[in-house]
């Protein structure tokens, strides 16, 4: 027999609360879920944003709050901590892949290696998966992408940068 615990429930509501911006992705699967406190009937979360100034962080403030209260939670609150900073090193495998069936190449190699800071010459297509492509710009639909295009396939796509 399974028990669910208020805590259990707290963290599976909101671990399934997606990004406005990629909504393939949950908080979780992009890492910015940091914990979850139960107290009772109250619920404290902490995310910590991608960056500083993301203009996501209201809804998925909003969001939290409706989803932990629809499950019953009498008091919710959503804290920030912006402390450590947030890092694609933090998204999760699934969330990886998640991103590439949406079409969007996922950020690779570690963000938070120390030392000399590789340089990369391409992305691989999540279309067709072909290593030709090349940046068009730093700045795609959001701040947390660029846009590429692969020379192969001949279609543009966001790459998710690392930060």
């Amino acid at each position: 027999m399974t028990t669910t615990t208020g805590l259990d429930l707290a963290r599976a509501v909101a671990a399934s609360i997606t990004d406005p911006e990629v909504p393939v992705l949950t908080i979780a699967d992009l890492g910015i879920l940091r914990d979850v406190e139960v107290d009772g009937d109250q619920v404290a979360v902490t995310i910590t944003p991608t960056y500083s100034g993301c203009p996501a962080v209201d809804t998925i403030r909003d969001d939290l709050v409706l989803a932990l209260s629809a499950a019953g939670f009498a008091s919710v609150e959503v804290r920030l901590t912006l402390a450590p900073a947030w890092t694609t090193d933090w998204m999760s495998d699934e969330g990886r892949r998640k991103l590439e069936e949406f079409g969007i190449a996922p950020p690779t190699g570690r963000a938070a290696v120390r030392g000399p800071i590789p340089v990369r010459l391409s992305v691989r297509c999540p279309r067709c998966g072909s290593l030709d492509t090349r940046e068009l710009t730093r700045f795609g639909s959001t701040s947390c992408k660029a846009l590429w295009e692969c020379r192969s396939c001949l279609e543009p796509f966001d790459h998710f940068k690392a930060h």
